[in-house]
């Protein structure tokens, strides 16, 4: 009965997730349109990256039931490839500039998709020396962000596999997921302040010499822009036509370099609300995955990184990285594969093997094993 309930309710609990995702990427599809109406304006670039993210989320999805451990690693490789291949130019770039000023970004938020899906793979497998491989991969994206001298490529890449480390040990997914939505409305709400000029003079003067002057003046366009037309906005791909400063800057890419201003810009109050209902869902099927926590929590600590980088860059303007991401997510929730035992059990049931399994620990005395399993 026990294994039944938990079927049922892990059924439950995915269809409803996917329902949600299903309705908030259509509401996104929609909105850009209804924001794009009557201008000339190209929504394109919205609905190539909601399209790569559903394709990509879908494929996790298929292929983490299937081969859980192989995709994710394959996965890691491919990201680790593509990033360090990305020197010159991104394929799938939306930007119209022959070089791509977003590539660095784009290729730190690549080499974050390869430590989150080498860790994800580490935290699925059954064996030490396949887990310690792939750990090793993950340390291995981040040595190659640094020898690409991208300090926020190693910074994020490290710190998810410190996350994916600290997440074995983690008993309860909603507290970290908590906390790892809590660090992505700090990050967003620090780039929207330092917009509008509301920190102290010190911690700005800081600020601006790590993120470039530039920069902040793309953001407060974008603020300025987001005011003028708070509800549609002023429609997605009109930023370059706008903004003072991307018309002044050499080989722009005509985009603010920031996720949530260019939706506040481009689509309004409604534009950044579905951008966060977004990323809320992906956190949300994470918290309804079947799969151990440790993997739940070491996918949902990559999406933040990647979060934070799109908060104060151009990382999700390039298809490689959008598709990434449905990707991840989709591994991450994906079913258990079938004949491992596992399927028919509840969420908790699954952390509690997968935590035996990592540290030998617990033991099944005194408990009536269950059905189709052997305590030994």
């Amino acid at each position: 009965m026990t294994a039944r309930a938990g079927r049922y309710g892990a059924r439950e609990g995915g269809n409803a997730s996917d329902a949600a995702g299903a309705v908030i990427l259509a509401a996104c599809a929609i909105w850009s349109l209804i924001s794009a109406a009557g201008r000339e304006t190209r929504p394109e670039g919205v609905l190539l990256a909601l399209l790569a993210v559903a394709a990509g989320f879908v494929c996790g999805r298929i292929c983490g039931t299937l081969l859980p451990v192989a995709t994710a690693a394959v996965a890691a490789v491919a990201a680790l490839a593509l990033a360090l291949a990305s020197r010159g130019r991104m394929p799938g770039a939306t930007a119209v500039a022959d070089v791509a000023p977003g590539h660095t970004g784009a290729a730190a938020a690549l080499l974050v998709l390869a430590a989150g899906a080498a860790c994800c793979a580490a935290a699925a497998a059954g064996r030490a020396p396949v887990r310690l491989t792939l750990r090793l991969v993950a340390l291995g994206t981040a040595c190659a962000a640094s020898a690409m001298h991208s300090v926020a490529g190693f910074v994020t890449a490290f710190g998810v596999l410190l996350s994916s480390l600290a997440a074995v040990r983690m008993r309860r997914r909603l507290l970290g997921l908590t906390g790892l939505a809590l660090v992505t409305a700090l990050v967003v709400g620090t780039s929207w302040a330092v917009a509008e000029e509301a920190l102290p003079d010190g911690l700005m003067v800081s600020l601006e010499g790590q993120l470039t002057p530039n920069r902040v003046l793309l953001w407060q366009d974008a603020v300025d822009l987001a005011e003028e037309h708070p509800l549609l906005g002023i429609g997605p791909g009109r930023f370059a036509e706008l903004s003072p400063t991307a018309q002044q800057t050499v080989q722009s890419d005509g985009k603010p370099h920031s996720a949530p201003l260019q939706q506040a810009a481009e689509q309004g109050i409604v534009g950044v609300a579905l951008l966060g209902a977004a990323f809320g869902w992906l956190l949300y099927v994470l918290w309804r995955s079947p799969r151990a926590t440790a993997v739940v929590l070491t996918a949902g600590a990559a999406l933040t990184a990647l979060a934070a980088l799109a908060s104060v860059g151009n990382a999700l303007s390039f298809t490689p990285v959008t598709a990434g991401v449905g990707l991840l997510a989709g591994l991450a929730s994906a079913r258990q594969p079938i004949g491992d035992g596992t399927s028919g059990t509840s969420r908790t049931e699954s952390d509690e093997d997968a935590n035996r399994a990592a540290y030998g620990t617990g033991t099944t005395a005194g408990r009536r094993p269950r059905a189709g399993r052997s305590p030994f």
